[in-house]
């Protein structure tokens, strides 16, 4: 990655290692990350938390129960070795979940630590409720400002008159990169930071591309 613009803004955005669209938002960002002077930090929501109070399809709900052990490591990582190193353990988690397949297991989770460089007794905090209440505050720091109609990704990013533009999406397969990244980064900015502009979407006609 070349070296972060001393001006550069920093961009948050809340993932769940579980969700692809995330995980394409996030490839993009990084993308993103060469071509404008950003800088992006990624924090830890929770597509269980987000639903727990839903009516949601059975099956959903017996799939986000397998969700709570990766975001809860991912807290667990936070907490003992700062923000910075998300960066490195969404991408061994998500590499592993949606371009390898491999099973969501505790092996996963200590396969993601090890490509971190983390300590692999992080991998006790997937069976633990000890960090869910900071969990929990992550999970709404990300999402207060955007609304609970959504899921993830969503972005936080500092806006022209200094005020924070906090949004969800953009949903895309597959994500673009170079200056195609640059490109759907200044057209998002645009209307998000657009006063009144709440929506802007179209029917998915394919599924997460991950390349």
């Amino acid at each position: 990655m070349p070296e972060t613009p001393h001006d550069a803004s920093t961009v948050d955005m809340w993932f769940d290692p579980a969700c692809p669209w995330a995980w394409l938002a996030s490839r993009w960002l990084l993308q993103v990350e060469q071509v404008r002077p950003v800088r992006i930090r990624f924090r830890v929501m929770s597509l269980a938390v987000l639903n727990e109070d839903k009516d949601i399809p059975d099956g959903y709900r017996t799939m986000l129960a397998n969700t709570w052990g990766a975001v809860r490591v991912c807290i667990a990582a936070e907490q003992a070795h700062g923000t910075e190193v998300l960066r490195d353990l969404y991408t061994a988690l998500g590499t592993r979940i949606h371009v390898k397949k491999q099973e969501k297991d505790r092996q996963l989770l200590l396969d993601a630590l090890d490509d971190a460089g983390l300590p692999a007794d992080l991998a006790d905090a997937a069976e633990t409720d000890e960090y869910d209440t900071r969990l929990r505050e992550s999970h709404h720091e990300g999402m207060d400002p955007v609304g609970y109609d959504v899921g993830t990704p969503v972005i936080h990013v500092p806006g022209a008159d200094g005020e924070q533009i906090a949004f969800f999406g953009p949903v895309i397969s597959p994500a673009p990169k170079g200056e195609a990244a640059g490109r759907l980064w200044d057209g998002v900015l645009a209307v998000a930071g657009t006063d009144g502009f709440f929506e802007i979407k179209r029917t998915r006609t394919r599924e997460p591309i991950f390349d």
